[in-house]
């Protein structure tokens, strides 16, 4: 079953607008991904180098538009940006870098992938183990960072750890059950942690490649106030498209933009109830892979003239009652662009302006509402 909406699940201090009834409303932080700076990247011939995560946070603290600045960033929990097994004293000298920036933490990423910690959550019993072994290593960093006070709301982050979906086809039903399995004994741990698991929806990870995979998983998990859904504007756009299961597109090529509201309405209607994490992101309906990362939604900058999103539009239909559902914050996801790019000041001051539209937008809407 979808989980309800209901009063909000935290009371986190924010910076609010005063409304002329004289109510105040709390306003969403903005932050960076870090990861941007390792996933696609490497040192094998062909890859660009990683950035670093000190690097990824000087370039996110430096853009201002019009006074405003990102809030925070979310984390990528595996070398070379974060050790996993990193003491605690390791932790509370990256909270204060990271703090001293004048940045909060918000949500993580789980090293839950073959080569980390983790393994495939559809695996055997052992490779299982080491997924929630993952969730543990997550969730442990995650309770440091509260205790320090940089991060006082977010998520953690997770998916199938199953890249492509060959395998998940020989038998679907089978696989889903033992994913749904595992995602249920880490959404436990994640509960006896007071943490959330957001399963990302992305065309790559199996049992997770389609808005309809997306939504039979999370209702046999069925645990919505421990696991949700993780929304990428970027990735989402292939759901509609049906790219890994085309039985499930919502969309065909030359549709009009009458089809795509129905499309996009229909999708969002049935996974935004179970979405507790939002990745602002552009697409230009093509692919992308690099390094050990299967093909997925190519991320673009928010400005790209092939981009096939009104950011800020799309944007509304996953953000309805975001509050209720416990966020807190939005994250811009640039998964994969070019060093060049992420090195270039003007992409974060642009990244950070479609933020502030987007958030004023979500405000504007719930303001009217109180009015």
């Amino acid at each position: 079953m979808a989980p309800s909406n209901g009063e909000p699940l935290f009371d986190v201090p924010r910076d609010s607008r005063q409304l002329a009834n004289g109510r105040e409303l709390a306003m969403m932080k903005l932050h960076n991904a870090m990861w941007p700076g390792l996933v696609g990247k490497g040192t094998d011939e062909g890859l660009e180098p990683p950035i670093s995560l000190d690097r990824m946070i000087d370039l996110t603290a430096a853009a201002e538009v019009d006074g405003q600045r990102f809030d925070g960033i979310d984390c990528f929990l595996f070398h070379p940006h974060t050790d996993p097994y990193a003491d605690d004293d390791a932790i509370r000298s990256l909270a204060d870098n990271i703090s001293d920036s004048g940045l909060a933490v918000g949500s993580l990423v789980a090293p839950i992938w073959p080569g980390t910690v983790g393994d495939s959550a559809m695996g055997d019993a052992e490779q299982r183990e080491r997924f929630l072994s993952a969730v543990k290593v997550a969730c442990r960093i995650a309770n440091r960072f509260n205790e320090h006070g940089v991060r006082r709301y977010g998520v953690i982050r997770i998916d199938s750890a199953e890249f492509g979906v060959d395998a998940w086809r020989k038998d679907a039903v089978a696989n889903t059950k033992s994913i749904a399995a595992t995602f249920k004994e880490a959404a436990k741990i994640a509960a006896d942690h007071g943490e959330r698991l957001a399963a990302e929806g992305e065309i790559c990870w199996a049992g997770m490649h389609s808005w309809k995979d997306m939504l039979n998983l999370l209702e046999a998990v069925d645990m919505p106030e421990s696991l949700g859904f993780q929304a990428d504007l970027a990735h989402t756009y292939l759901y509609l498209m049906g790219y890994n299961a085309p039985e499930h597109a919502l969309l065909g090529e030359g549709y009009s933009e009458e089809e795509f509201d129905a499309a996009y309405e229909t999708m969002t209607d049935q996974l935004r109830p179970w979405t507790i994490d939002f990745h602002v992101a552009q697409n230009d309906g093509q692919v992308h892979g690099a390094g050990s990362h299967d093909k997925t939604g190519k991320h673009c900058p928010p400005d790209d003239p092939n981009g096939k999103l009104d950011i800020v539009r799309c944007s509304k239909y996953w953000l309805k009652d975001a509050e209720s559902r416990g966020i807190e914050h939005l994250c811009w996801d640039g998964c994969m662009f070019p060093n060049s790019t992420l090195e270039d000041p003007n992409t974060w001051n642009t990244i950070l302006k479609t933020m502030i539209e987007v958030r004023d937008a979500h405000t504007n809407e719930i303001s009217e509402g109180l009015a």
